[in-house]
């Protein structure tokens, strides 16, 4: 280290405001730009330096320099810029995951209002089905019983359950046509 530069770090620990000023001078628009390179904007460069160069005054007392100043305030900015970059990824990777959290409430909330709404348009449909008919599908569709168990509880042949079971797909078909759309978004979801 020169002479000039032990005079200046003595002077500074002693709370020498011309030796601090002195320091600043010199080194502040070279560290902006230094800081610039790596984080690419001029203000958060210089609010860079300024923290480091206040960092420097709150602890003049205390300061040891055993190369030369400006390598030391180079290596400090340097930290300074590198503690700005991985707090920015830190920030991002949060922002990301909290878009994609929202994402997926938006998207379940979708489904869940699509779900709501094809299922009052099914039991719409349903009701205007002849009675028979809707028995017949009800208890086909949603107890799940075979052509031949259903025959059997309601007294009917096979032949007529078939033909009931026709008679309300087609009706709920014709019901429905304007919701398939609805429905493939719906089972596009549980199929992703």
């Amino acid at each position: 280290m020169e002479f000039t530069e032990q005079l200046t770090l003595t002077s500074l620990r002693t709370g020498d405001i011309t030796a601090f000023e002195m320091l600043f001078r010199t080194h502040y628009q070279p560290l902006c730009n230094y800081a610039y390179t790596f984080v690419q904007d001029r203000d958060e460069a210089e609010e860079i330096v300024q923290s480091t160069f206040l960092s420097v005054w709150e602890k003049r007392e205390n300061l040891e320099i055993r190369t030369a100043v400006k390598p030391y305030l180079y290596a400090m900015v340097r930290n300074a810029c590198l503690n700005v970059l991985k707090h920015e990824k830190v920030k991002q990777q949060h922002a990301a995951v909290e878009m994609a959290v929202a994402e997926k409430s938006v998207e379940s909330v979708t489904r869940t209002v699509i779900a709501s709404e094809l299922e009052t348009r099914i039991y719409d449909a349903m009701e205007k089905l002849p009675q028979q008919c809707r028995l017949i599908f009800k208890l086909s569709r949603f107890e799940e019983l075979k052509y031949s168990e259903i025959a059997d509880q309601l007294d009917l042949s096979i032949k007529t359950v078939e033909n009931q079971m026709g008679k309300a797909l087609k009706i709920m078909r014709e019901q429905l046509k304007d919701y398939l759309p609805l429905l493939i978004v719906l089972m596009n979801g549980f199929l992703n």
